[in-house]
């Protein structure tokens, strides 16, 4: 009775004095204390070396490790980091993997699942970051969109066609999948483009699409397709301002190949 009496006066209630020894806290070492040993040890140094030194420091499969502490706290992480590499490759491959394949992978569950996705949101958010104040047409802000696009579809496995939605001043106000396709054709219908060109009151696109092979070659059907998403833009004062197929480490423009 006196101990939860001296609990409440220290601003504890009971019901969450109850919960406590089930929350995990870490545990700060003091200075001049031996460094924690184990796997608390090794996240702790991890950590340290990522908030001193930054991400450069960090190898792929630590990066990996670092992503899954937040989302896998009692779960020994570095073989399932090793897993991710062994079979996507790289960091950004694990990343960029599509959600179905993660959950293949042993131990990820559910939670590690979204947390890899989540950096994948986050890294795609930051590098299209301002785009919207920007005029995408002009040729000093398409490096970055490159970037962009790069990260967002180079990797993908089968054909993804998008829209870049622009306003008066060419800046973004949406950028939408249209459609998704097998790995060498997406279906397209430029009067769905068009229409929703209208909805967002867009007044200029940038088309862009994918190549899973890698090589941004247009087909003639990528050709016949922007030549009738562009005289039903026309029809209706939308201005397409160019066409971009991602390949992996490449791209393709139809306007600087003269195809728009």
């Amino acid at each position: 009775m006196a101990r939860g009496a001296a609990r409440r006066a220290a601003g504890f209630s009971d019901a969450a004095g109850a919960l406590l020894p089930l929350i995990e806290t870490p545990s700060a070492t003091p200075a001049g204390a031996a460094p924690v040993a184990g796997a608390e040890g090794h996240r702790a140094r991890m950590r340290t070396r990522l908030l001193q030194a930054g991400p450069a420091a960090l190898l792929d499969h630590e990066l990996l490790e670092m992503v899954l502490f937040l989302a896998l706290p009692r779960r020994d992480t570095k073989p399932i980091a090793r897993a991710l590499l062994a079979r996507f490759g790289d960091f950004p491959g694990a990343v960029s993997a599509p959600a179905q394949e993660l959950r293949e992978v042993e131990g990820l569950g559910e939670a590690g699942v979204a947390a890899i996705k989540t950096v994948q949101a986050a890294a795609l958010r930051l590098s299209v970051a301002g785009a919207g104040r920007r005029d995408l047409t002009q040729l000093s802000n398409w490096p970055a969109l490159l970037d962009y696009l790069h990260a967002a579809m180079a990797r993908e496995r089968e054909e993804q066609f998008r829209v870049l939605f622009l306003d008066t001043r060419n800046r973004l106000l949406a950028d939408e999948v249209q459609a998704r396709g097998t790995v060498n054709h997406t279906p397209v219908y430029p009067r769905e483009v068009v229409k929703r060109a209208l909805e967002l009151r867009a007044t200029a696109l940038i088309l862009v699409h994918n190549h899973p092979s890698g090589d941004p070659t247009p087909s003639r059907a990528d050709i016949e397709m922007t030549r009738e998403v562009k005289q039903a833009a026309d029809a209706l004062g939308i201005a397409l301002h160019d066409h971009v197929i991602m390949g992996l480490g490449r791209h393709l423009s139809f306007r600087a190949e003269g195809l728009l």
